[in-house]
């Protein structure tokens, strides 16, 4: 089944009882049984829910994987996959990282015994060089949050193996549509499912994907036993977002590279981030590894202080100033003082997260009527 048709049909069929096209929003906590323990496969929402099912079988078809289960929010499903490391064990984590995952594991697992090492997963010597005995999970965001940085999966997934851990990829910036990692090699794949699949800006939920039975086995206990699972109506929404997930996917990609192309050639913009441009030191990477370079563009403007700023934000009028990302809409976001706020300030300028640094996420709006909002609100810079 080719990529839209999969897309429109993923985990949905008619609703045997009345026919309904939809997918029913099956609003119970509860199900009946015929005797003790005998049932139809329901007997709690926080175990099963239809609704939820439908979007789980749907997740796992998009990822090409065997299972697929939702949470009530993207941290809610990192936290279950770092639930699979004990104290004593070790993790190599990108570096650059959205802030809730390293919040997650340097105040809440770091205090356990658990240990993270943040390095460069773009360069694969680094990585190796990260690695000790007690290693038992590699951990990518690809492309990475804010820099966009592209890391090799399939080579990170011989080294993790090959040593004995296993590769985490988020794919939340590319999507299923533009990367496939359980293709390339990963053991688990993690999205934030508010965002592109999704595509709204109207729900919060996590997803995880996978095809390894035992590891699927532990993931449905921590589901079940934790309880961080999402309502029937959130669960609707991302599968109801779904359906047109390579449609916009593609039109956020075209309207991202025009706006790259764009401020790649403003005078007071000083460096462009995008897997998309010529210049970004992974674009072969990107180009192997992606379908289409996606919706995310990062820029640095030129500034001398977060105060050199203070006109630019209320001048935009058709990109919204916001937190998140991935919907139909234009969002900007300053990650020195947003999103990334939690990085100490050392670790923010090792990184290139500047007071002139922007994440944009690219809406699906005319990509002329982007571009002349970015540079009559640049003007005022």
């Amino acid at each position: 089944m080719k990529w839209h048709t999969l897309a429109v049909h993923a985990g949905t069929e008619p609703d045997p009882q009345t026919g309904a096209v939809m997918t029913p929003v099956y609003f119970t906590s509860t199900y009946a049984q015929e005797a003790p323990g005998k049932h139809k496969g329901y007997e709690y929402s926080r175990v099963h829910n239809p609704t939820r099912t439908a979007l789980e079988m749907a997740l796992a078809q998009l990822e090409g994987a065997k299972y697929g289960f939702a949470f009530s929010s993207g941290l809610a499903a990192t936290d279950t996959i770092l639930r699979l490391l004990s104290p004593g064990d070790h993790a190599i984590v990108s570096r650059d990282l959205y802030a809730g995952p390293y919040r997650l594991m340097k105040q809440c697992y770091e205090p356990l015994g658990i240990s993270f090492d943040f390095v460069d997963t773009t360069d694969p010597e680094k990585v190796a060089a990260a690695f000790r005995p007690e290693t038992k999970m590699l951990w990518v965001e690809t492309p990475s949050n804010p820099l966009l940085t592209v890391s090799p999966i399939a080579v990170l997934a011989d080294m993790a193996h090959e040593r004995g851990a296993l590769l985490v990829i988020d794919n939340t910036f590319a999507t299923p549509y533009l990367q496939n990692p359980l293709a390339l090699g990963a053991d688990i794949v993690i999205h934030s499912a508010t965002k592109y699949l999704g595509g709204h800006s109207d729900v919060l939920l996590g997803a995880i994907m996978l095809s390894d039975d035992t590891l699927a086995e532990k993931m449905r206990f921590f589901q079940k036993a934790v309880g961080a699972v999402p309502g029937p109506m959130d669960c609707f929404l991302v599968l109801r977002g779904i359906k047109t997930l390579p449609l916009r996917m593609e039109k956020h990609s075209q309207n991202a590279q025009k706006v790259a192309e764009f401020l790649a050639t403003h005078p007071k913009i000083s460096k462009v981030y995008y897997p998309g441009l010529l210049t970004h030191p992974q674009y072969l990477l990107a180009k192997q590894q992606m379908r289409l370079p996606g919706g995310m563009v990062s820029f640095e403007v030129k500034v001398s202080s977060l105060e050199d700023l203070r006109h630019f934000w209320p001048a935009l009028k058709v990109i919204t100033l916001a937190e998140s990302l991935g919907g139909v809409e234009s969002l900007i976001n300053h990650p020195a003082t947003m999103t990334h706020a939690y990085f100490p300030k050392e670790m923010r300028e090792a990184l290139g997260i500047t007071e002139g640094l922007m994440r944009l996420s690219v809406g699906i709006e005319d990509a002329d009527d982007i571009i002349a909002d970015l540079d009559q609100a640049l003007r005022k810079v």
